[in-house]
């Protein structure tokens, strides 16, 4: 009774007209169901003070509404697949309750299956709703520029290149550059945030965000399927068509255990009769509610409505998942190691000293810094790229650029070569005695340092904002028992200095993108399942090398491609809710599992035993498939 692969469709272009259509799509299996509920009690009451033909009609009119939709997709499968299924094996044994005469008892079978279908249809749905609710935002059209013209087309239509013009209240239809005008954005549909962002020239803008109150031209960087926003869409929809492997295990049984049961019941048809002496109404009655309720229908709707919640409980909260077995390995974590810049830091540090050799002056060092770092894309890069642009120092020429990835980055200006980095880039007893002589206070900042040739003639003092949420999710892990760490470039003391402030006991200074891979490489082996949380800059080797890779934010594609999860709204304390929704989550699969299976066998023990009818088997069976889906759908409130 395993919840069938379903393709995701857009919101109709004009939902109005539609919108009944929508209501019966998707509750035509509860309608139907009900529908069938409703014809046998009429029966049922009709049954008091009549008998005959018209009873049985309606029986049967429940029979065929109730359960076509599942008889179908039970007898298509097997047809297709070749295997058998619970849905085949529901419909042989109403079938076979309606031979023997039990049309009642058949009619309910089916009408408890198909509503415990109609629940487990209704937690595909919500997910799928989340996936309707992220389309939607998508514009279909676009007022491209052409000759000084604007020609609206669609928006899927855009090439790389082109400059189109949004108006206030528009939502962009690409990922692209502005080159001219000024504006707020709400990118809540990417981040999360509310908060509108200023945009000006120069500046990213994204696909799916509002253009709230200025006109804007904007140059396309990214064709309509490469845009950040068709990224999340897909990643959201993977997310609900992959399979955790408890489900994927009971579906390889599935087939074997439906065979079994069939084999028994067949068994069962004769055998009692002749070992123990039961008549063969009673062998035949015995064999039809033995394949009533040994039917695995709650154990195969164990896994995938609760992951199927889950992962819309925390889409709703702005995190996002791979697929459900991301979702299940995060309740195991024993550590979590953490990239400091852009995650436990704001990512957007600023210049706090500027000091320089004698015979330089501060705008000198800035100037040549700037030159240099203006083709890096670091944070403190940025930093320096802000300040210079503050000031409005002009870049020099520069030539020969060679970025040196967790070091620094070094180029020619006027004939001179200059290095641009950490102390061991640039010498790390050298740049010891200059920031002794130059008495640069450098405790909890970051110093680059500026070279020329062979001798250091300047340096920069920038300094992280750590983020309001870092304490408070530290914290919480720390009380779950999970043992945090922080891996930075930066300076013992720097390193030292932050961890302190935020309370993390754990950390590794001067860690390279190469060495955080063995860093994570090395807890693994210590904690056995390990997470690793970056913003995807720099760490994409070691998001993919953790058990469970944690980016933060959507900002760059690497995040999106190499995390198995990715929190949107960048607060670090969903980090310890989304664990715990990982433990609620696979506490209930559990729940269900065990529940299933003692259900199973309580009903065959009490057949054996002749103490269960057939009525009491299929309210037994069905109501532990329904109590399975209510209990899993617990999870789509946290």
């Amino acid at each position: 009774m395993g919840i069938t692969e379903q393709q995701f469709m857009t919101i109709p272009p004009n939902p109005k007209n539609t919108h009944w259509k929508e209501q019966l799509q998707n509750h035509g299996e509860m309608i139907a169901a009900l529908a069938a509920g409703a014809l046998i009690l009429l029966g049922w009451g009709l049954s008091m003070v009549m008998s005959g033909l018209v009873i049985n009609s309606l029986f049967i009119a429940a029979f065929v509404i109730g359960g076509f939709a599942k008889a179908k997709e039970g007898i298509v499968e097997t047809i297709n697949h070749k295997t058998l299924n619970v849905e085949l094996l529901m419909f042989l044994a109403a079938i076979g309750a309606a031979i023997i005469g039990y049309w009642l008892e058949g009619a309910v079978l089916i009408f408890i299956f198909a509503l415990s279908g109609a629940l487990e249809t209704y937690t595909m749905n919500k997910s799928k709703n989340e996936l309707s609710a992220l389309m939607s935002l998508q514009p279909e059209t676009a007022h491209v520029l052409r000759n000084g013209r604007e020609v609206s087309i669609l928006a899927k239509d855009l090439t790389v290149g082109d400059v189109i013009l949004v108006k206030p209240g528009e939502l962009m239809p690409a990922d692209g550059i502005v080159v001219k005008g000024k504006t707020s954005i709400n990118e809540s549909a990417i981040t999360g945030e509310s908060m509108p962002v200023a945009k000006r020239e120069s500046e990213e803008v994204l696909a799916s965000t509002v253009n709230l109150d200025g006109v804007i031209h904007v140059k396309v960087s990214k064709t309509n399927e490469n845009t950040l926003f068709q990224k999340i869409i897909k990643l959201v929809q993977n997310a609900q068509e992959e399979k955790p492997p408890a489900h994927l295990l009971i579906e390889r049984l599935e087939n074997t255990y439906v065979m079994v049961v069939l084999i028994g019941s067949g068994l069962m048809m004769f055998l009692p009769h002749y070992l123990f002496g039961w008549s063969w109404n009673e062998t035949i009655y015995r064999a039809l509610v033995l394949l009533v309720v040994a039917s695995p229908c709650a154990l195969v709707a164990s896994t995938m409505p609760a992951v199927l919640s889950a992962i819309s409980n925390g889409s709703r909260q702005g995190v996002l998942f791979k697929g459900g077995v991301h979702l299940e390995g995060l309740a195991k974590l024993s550590a979590i190691a953490f990239d400091k810049t852009g995650t436990l830091t704001a990512g957007k540090p600023e210049v706090t000293n500027i000091v320089a050799r004698d015979g330089w002056d501060q705008d000198k060092i800035l100037q040549v810094a700037v030159s240099i770092e203006h083709y890096s894309n670091h944070p403190l890069a940025s930093a320096i790229i802000s300040r210079a642009k503050r000031a409005e120092i002009p870049l020099l020429e520069a030539e020969e650029i060679k970025d040196v990835p967790g070091w620094g980055i070094e180029g020619m200006i006027n004939g001179a070569r200059y290095h641009i980095g950490k102390a061991d880039f640039v010498g790390k007893e050298d740049a010891k005695e200059f920031l002794t002589t130059t008495r640069l206070e450098a405790i909890g900042k970051t110093i680059v340092f500026v070279k020329q040739d062979r001798e250091i003639i300047g340096a920069l003092a920038l300094r992280d904002i750590v983020r309001s949420d870092v304490k408070e999710a530290i914290s919480a892990l720390n009380a779950a028992g999970i043992d945090t760490f922080m891996l930075t470039g930066d300076s013992e003391e720097t390193a030292r200095d932050i961890a302190h402030e935020i309370g993390l006991k754990q950390y590794k200074a001067e860690c390279l993108p190469d060495e955080k891979l063995e860093v994570i490489k090395e807890l693994t082996k210590k904690y056995h399942w390990v997470a690793m949380v970056g913003d995807g800059t720099n760490d994409t080797p070691a998001l993919a090398m953790a058990n469970v890779g944690i980016a933060m934010g959507a900002g760059t594609d690497a995040a999106l491609e190499t995390a198995d999860v990715v929190i949107m709204k960048n607060d670090l304390r969903q980090i310890p809710n989304t664990i715990r929704l990982s433990k609620k989550m696979n506490r209930i699969v559990k729940q269900n599992m065990v529940f299933s299976v003692a259900i199973i066998v309580m009903l065959i023990a009490a057949n054996f035993m002749q103490d269960l009818s057939l009525p009491l088997g299929v309210v037994g069976h069905e109501g532990s498939t329904i109590l399975v889906i209510l209990n899993s759908l617990r999870l789509l409130r946290g």
